[in-house]
């Protein structure tokens, strides 16, 4: 086998691992949110396990696709439209992760080491206390 084709079968594995995992992702997703709101019965929590689990089903696929492209890119021949579009695509593929991130926890990744362990705990608290039903009603 020829490196070239190593590459492009390489680049090729990266492409479909990519998508399967947001496929598969999906799947597991929606099925961890109905397991999720059958044991619950609350849509709030469902969603949020659904929104959450197929969020870094996509940041998976995302990450894969991106080395796809670099793989793609470094392998052929150099030209700069090539590293200008690799540029563009990693710029856009990283926004977009970037804002699943922040949509999944809530906070930017950059604020994440700020937390405090109190703080933490405090958060944990008041969204237990919020999603439980009230005995009394």
């Amino acid at each position: 086998m020829r490196s070239e084709e190593f590459f492009e079968w390489a680049t090729k594995a990266f492409e479909v691992l990519g998508v399967s995992s947001m496929v598969v992702g999906f799947v597991f997703a929606f099925a961890l949110s109905v397991i999720t709101w059958t044991r619950t019965r609350s849509g709030v929590r469902s969603f949020t396990t659904l929104r959450q689990s197929l969020g870094g089903a996509i940041l998976l696929g995302l990450e894969l696709l991106v080395a796809a492209d670099i793989v793609k890119t470094v392998t052929s021949r150099p030209s700069l439209t090539d590293a200008a579009i690799l540029g563009m695509i990693v710029l856009i593929r990283t926004v977009l992760s970037f804002t699943i991130e922040i949509e999944i926890d809530g906070v930017a990744p950059w604020r994440k080491a700020l937390r405090t362990g109190p703080e933490v705990l405090a958060s944990a608290t008041r969204k237990s206390l919020q999603s439980e039903p009230d005995p009394t009603a």
